[in-house]
């Protein structure tokens, strides 16, 4: 699989650490309150590359952290009159609905700033004893000066970084770009003791704790969003080579932003939509779906009219699912016919197509593109009278292929099934009885809960609206 390598500016062949193991570290949110649409790129597309490499055989250690301790957190803490974990926790519970919602799998650590406060004072009195950082009045700063491949990632030379453009001057510092790893504070509800005095981290360093901790000193993967490249990603690059003396990551992987109505989300420009304002109009599988339309380092437009073409769409690929399970579970014809058998072996270049789109740097919209292909062959070529095995073989295999994107909702809900063949048996019965009025009225109640029949020679054909 060939991968884009925001390191190298090019796209490599991806090389394991470990043969079949993949360490990969994602950054989170910082929980102050719900995630917004944008925050659910990086979700879904990491989550995306994490099952397809699942599905080739990979173990991917998966770390996604929380930060859980920022001056955001703090107050609306105060302005709530309570403590800085119930906002936090409020909100990472809000965070994990939202990614259950999305069908993003749960991650194999999910580590939180304030567990790992220990070790982020080790790893700081580690830069300091090594020259690397610096203590001036309770602060400890990183000299970016005394780290030789600083801006090797986004490709910045310390000499053109003009002094207070980009970062707030501070007289403390050797040097303007210099970047804080403990600050000192009073508040003791929100303090940790420490050898500068009482304080709390600064923002880069509890990544690099992090990853080293439950992943180790080199990883596979680190990924995050495009605006994560400066400066946080690239201090961390700083910070972990420093302290560990070795690379710290391979590869990184950036997705690019999301705009609203071809405009940069700004809460200034009122066109700022949380995920969970978002889910309450378009479905989560939906969402998920819009996010993978596109290449995951393209610019994708979110509007109303996209949002709706978007379930369209994903709503052909559910049909075609749908009537390949009725004609397999209701066929008599049991055997493959040699026909059948012709056309089985050439469906199998739909799934040839998605994997050479998905090995191209995980190019989801391509993948997406060869899964229609195969919605209209299986469209064309399966009907009531093909067999039980042939329905069943195309079925399982572009379920895979579904699957692979994390399509959860064509997965069987049996406890819903149960109850929406219980009442079209009870409409048929009604139906022999010809009390047509109650049949009706089952039919009318199935729409209600968004299921539409049509009765055909074999038997009642359903699927959800």
């Amino acid at each position: 699989m060939k991968i884009y390598n925001t390191l190298t500016n090019r796209k490599e062949e991806f090389v394991p650490i470990e043969e079949n193991k993949i360490k990969m570290y994602v950054c989170g949110p910082t929980v102050y309150n719900f995630i917004h649409i944008g925050n659910a790129r990086p979700y879904v597309v990491f989550d995306t590359f994490r099952r397809y490499m699942q599905f080739k055989g990979y173990d991917v250690s998966f770390v996604q952290n929380f930060t859980d301790v920022d001056d955001r957190i703090i107050n609306k803490a105060k302005e709530e009159n309570v403590s800085m974990d119930v906002i936090s926790n409020r909100y990472i519970d809000e965070v994990n609905k939202d990614a259950k919602g999305l069908n993003v799998l749960p991650a194999t650590h999910n580590p939180r700033v304030t567990e790992e406060i220990p070790e982020i004072i080790e790893m700081v009195k580690d830069l300091i004893e090594k020259g690397y950082a610096y203590e001036k009045n309770g602060s400890v700063y990183f000299s970016t000066e005394g780290f030789a491949d600083y801006g090797k990632l986004s490709n910045r030379k310390l000499e053109d970084m003009e002094s207070g453009q980009r970062i707030e001057i501070d007289e403390e510092k050797q040097s303007p770009m210099d970047f804080i790893l403990w600050k000192p504070k009073n508040d003791k509800e929100y303090t940790w003791e420490s050898p500068w005095g009482n304080g709390r981290p600064g923002w880069h360093i509890e990544c690099s704790v992090m990853a080293k901790k439950y992943l180790g000193e080199t990883i596979d993967i680190h990924a995050g969003g495009e605006d994560l490249v400066f400066p946080h990603h690239e201090n961390e690059i700083a910070q972990s080579e420093a302290v560990n003396g070795k690379p710290f990551a391979n590869y990184w992987m950036h997705n690019a932003f999301l705009n609203i109505d071809n405009q940069k989300m700004s809460k200034s420009k009122g066109n700022f939509f949380t995920l969970r304002e978002v889910s309450e109009q378009f479905s989560y599988e939906v969402i998920r779906f819009f996010l993978l339309s596109g290449h995951y380092r393209s610019r994708i437009n979110f509007t109303h009219d996209i949002l709706k073409a978007a379930e369209t769409s994903l709503t052909r690929i559910k049909t075609s699912l749908a009537n390949l399970k009725f004609i397999y579970e209701n066929s008599n014809v049991l055997n493959m016919t040699e026909e059948e058998n012709k056309f089985l072996l050439e469906s199998k270049k739909f799934e040839d197509d998605f994997i050479k789109s998905m090995e191209d740097d995980l190019n989801t919209a391509d993948a997406i593109s060869a899964i229609f292909e195969f919605v209209r062959f299986a469209n064309s070529n399966v009907n009531e009278n093909s067999s039980k095995e042939f329905a069943k073989n195309i079925y399982d295999n572009m379920f895979k292929l579904c699957d692979i994107l994390g399509m959860e909702e064509l997965k069987e809900d049996n406890e819903t099934d149960k109850e929406i063949e219980g009442l079209i048996a009870k409409r048929q019965e009604a139906k022999k009885s010809k009390d047509f009025a109650k049949a009706d009225s089952i039919r009318n109640q199935l729409l209600e809960m968004g299921i539409t029949i049509e009765d055909t020679r074999a038997g009642v054909r359903w699927h959800r609206l």
